[in-house]
């Protein structure tokens, strides 16, 4: 019993760190642990993930929106086509030879992280909001059929595929790349964490709840600093926690 506490409320405090600073999917921490620590069926630990996600995201979300700074607009568009191509990357994903794919999201997490240390966002909310709401939509279409597209071909790398655009490509200011990212993910978890359960049938519901609990609470502590922070601050601290997180859950495949 000790053990399940200790491992949920680490992984809960990664997950939820990762999350609140960074829209990450709690998938990429939980899950490993899980698996390695509690010995816990793959498919079982992913959809536990998924669902310990559901919360952290709802509240990081709300926490970015009282403070303005979510596109609720574009994020509804974008989730839209994240949640079809999701589909249609799964489906050719199954008709090609099997590729190891498997640290994509973990390298990708490492990367992001460096970034924002070494070449911070600092997109203002005015230049950010001067693009025309056409063109924003229209992006936003097409950024989502590409992050929900690689997605479903891989089964990884949602959040991070998600801030990494909102930021780079269509020049988000970091706190409503975050907002939006958590907003998105919110739906995306709640759809695969349903049908994870329907096909899986039920978690282990102890190691559920303390995921559950622990990730949400650790979500609201990272989002409530994250609005409150300087863009120097929020990027140096995104990027630090992105590299600690890589590196840990890459240690953790390798000792599984």
């Amino acid at each position: 019993m000790l053990m399940t506490i200790l491992v949920t409320f680490f992984a809960g405090m990664g997950a939820g760190l990762g999350t609140g600073f960074a829209g990450m999917s709690a998938a990429a921490v939980i899950s490993p642990m899980l698996i390695t620590f509690l010995g816990m069926d793959p498919y079982m630990a992913v959809g536990i993930a998924l669902s310990s996600d559901v919360l952290a995201s709802a509240a990081s979300a709300y926490e970015y929106g009282k403070n303005k700074n979510l596109d609720i607009r574009n994020g509804l568009i974008m989730m839209i086509s994240v949640l079809c191509f999701t589909v249609v990357g799964s489906y050719i994903s199954s008709l090609v030879p099997a590729a190891t794919m498997g640290n994509f999201s973990v390298f990708m997490t490492m990367l992001l992280g460096i970034k924002f240390i070494l070449r911070p966002v600092m997109t203002t909310k005015e230049s950010m909001e001067a693009v025309s709401p056409k063109k924003r939509a229209i992006q936003s279409v097409i950024c989502g059929v590409i992050i929900g597209f690689i997605c479903g071909f891989i089964g990884a790398g949602g959040g991070m595929m998600m801030l990494l655009i909102l930021t780079s490509v269509l020049g988000y200011e970091l706190k409503t790349a975050v907002g939006t990212s958590v907003f998105i993910m919110t739906f995306t978890a709640l759809t695969g964490a349903v049908s994870h359960f329907a096909i899986g049938g039920t978690p282990d519901w102890g190691v559920w709840i303390l995921c559950v609990i622990f990730t949400f609470i650790w979500a609201r502590i990272a989002a409530r600093f994250a609005n409150k922070a300087t863009p120097e601050t929020l990027n140096r601290v995104t990027g630090i926690i992105l590299v600690i997180l890589g590196v840990v859950v890459f240690a953790f495949s390798m000792v599984k």
